[in-house]
């Protein structure tokens, strides 16, 4: 990559953050198939390196990912930079390059989303936080 670079530009930032920004839509695309793929079979593949009883787990765990691959890109990236990464909403606006009131609007957007697609029942929506987690 380094040797594409013009360095006739005035500035480097601009070619980072494009190729930065190529890169996390890549991922993102990835990602969306992967819980898509999920929601479909209930099979996780990472998964199933480390949970004990994996199939009730995963099985579990399709309607979670079909309502996370529901989500837009914006909501989801916010809601499982809090959930399962467990930054703070500035540090999530930080790493977004957006307000603390917008990470605010998007996370209660998705919860909101996310709480309907599960039935609202508030029991397996904190079930699947546990499972969900890391």
């Amino acid at each position: 990559m380094r040797a594409r670079y013009d360095t006739t530009r005035a500035a480097a930032r601009p070619w980072l953050y494009g190729i930065a920004a190529h890169l996390i839509g890549k991922q993102r695309r990835k990602e969306v198939r992967g819980l898509r793929a999920l929601a479909r079979t209930g099979h996780d593949p990472v998964a199933a390196g480390w949970v004990d009883d994996t199939a009730d787990r995963v099985a579990d765990r399709a309607p979670l990912a079909d309502a996370l691959a529901a989500l837009s890109a914006a909501d989801r990236h916010v809601l499982l930079l809090v959930a399962w990464a467990d930054l703070t909403y500035q540090d999530v606006a930080e790493a977004l390059g957006i307000p603390v009131g917008t990470v605010r609007s998007r996370l209660n957007r998705a919860r909101r989303k996310v709480r309907a697609a599960l039935g609202a029942d508030p029991a397996f929506v904190s079930d699947m936080a546990e499972v969900a987690r890391p």
